[in-house]
């Protein structure tokens, strides 16, 4: 090499990084062209560890510190180069830069609903969503299996290559912890500790730490969230094997009336439905009264009941008188038996 060509190279006196850039993980020295004097200083801040890899292979790690590079601070390197009592100067390494700084106020979520074992459902596909916050522990392991040799690796980059591990081990988690969805909102705070713990394990064979984890909102498809709805209106907290089909029988019945109501032939004609005579009426009374309180007494009318209603024939006014029987026997609720009188009076008034 001439001597013209050596004073054209161009050494490097100082290895730092600014961290600039927000969210940079890992950033890769810029090398191209450059060679590391003997005698260089490095300088790690608070929050970084620098990294010198040759050839693929890791070498030295420094923390958080100032240093000149010579064969005793640089001993792997060294070695892995063959120097023997003499430091080769300039020489050349790819040297990281790793944040260890806390990723705060990340979110988590989960795009489509997972499975989950449920003690009261059976299955349940739930949403979740939360907050996590993690960072760089181990370097080494986080350069080898994940950043690599990239010139720049960030949060995003990282994050994007966790989603999946994230999901399957809530979905291990939350199945495992026999928390039932009704009390999953309760212990969101025991849920979320369970979680972390499995996500921290994970995290940890990636280089990573898990700082916090919590759970924001947990949630329903919406189909499930209305089939739910439907059998909290109907009481039945202890679902259908308890012995409560009567229950959801009274709610879908009741449910059903002001929908007839609002049909031509529905409710308004309910003595049309009727024109089975009480063969109607004991299903009803079968189906809605089984578990229901028998009202105050009035003296029964079988002579009444034994004569079929002939639907055709009837009145505005009866059609009435049947809708408040109904009230009064407990097989409408009042705001069904509102709807249906406004109805009827409004066909009467014209």
């Amino acid at each position: 090499m001439s001597v013209f060509s050596f004073i054209k190279k161009q050494f490097i006196d100082v290895l730092q990084w600014n961290e600039d850039a927000e969210g940079v993980l890992s950033w890769r020295f810029p090398m191209e062209g450059f060679e590391i004097q003997n005698g260089a200083a490095l300088t790690v801040r608070e929050s970084q560890i620098a990294v010198f890899v040759n050839e693929g292979q890791i070498a030295d790690v420094f923390g958080p510190g100032n240093y000149t590079l010579t064969t005793r601070t640089l001993p792997v390197l060294t070695y892995l180069r063959n120097w023997d009592k003499l430091f080769e100067s300039p020489f050349k390494a790819d040297v990281f830069f790793f944040s260890t700084r806390i990723q705060t106020g990340r979110k988590w979520g989960t795009p489509q609903p997972i499975t989950i074992r449920d003690k009261d459902f059976d299955m349940v596909r739930i949403r979740a969503f939360g907050m996590f916050s993690y960072r760089v522990a181990d370097p080494k392991l986080f350069f080898t299996e994940l950043c690599g040799t990239r010139e720049i690796y960030t949060r995003d980059d990282v994050e994007a290559q966790l989603q999946g591990i994230m999901l399957s081990t809530m979905a291990t988690s939350l199945g495992a912890s026999n928390i039932p969805f009704l009390d999953m909102a309760a212990n969101q705070a025991l849920m979320a500790q369970q979680v972390k713990g499995d996500l921290g394990t994970a995290f940890a064979r990636y280089g990573l730490a898990l700082d916090e984890f919590n759970v924001g909102s947990i949630s329903l498809p919406d189909e499930l969230q209305q089939a739910l709805d439907a059998r909290i209106g109907a009481g039945m907290k202890g679902g259908l094997s308890a012995g409560k089909m009567e229950g959801f029988t009274r709610f879908q019945t009741a449910e059903a009336i002001p929908l007839a109501a609002q049909n031509e032939g529905g409710l308004a004609g309910l003595g049309a439905g009727l024109s089975a005579g009480m063969a109607v009426g004991q299903v009803m009374a079968q189906g809605l009264g089984a578990g229901a309180p028998a009202p105050a007494a009035a003296p029964a009318a079988p002579a009444a009941a034994a004569t079929p209603v002939q639907p055709a024939e009837d009145s505005l006014e009866a059609r009435l008188e049947k809708l408040k029987g109904l009230l009064d026997k407990g097989l409408i609720s009042q705001s069904d038996y509102d709807d249906a009188k406004a109805k009827v009076l409004q066909k009467l008034i014209g």
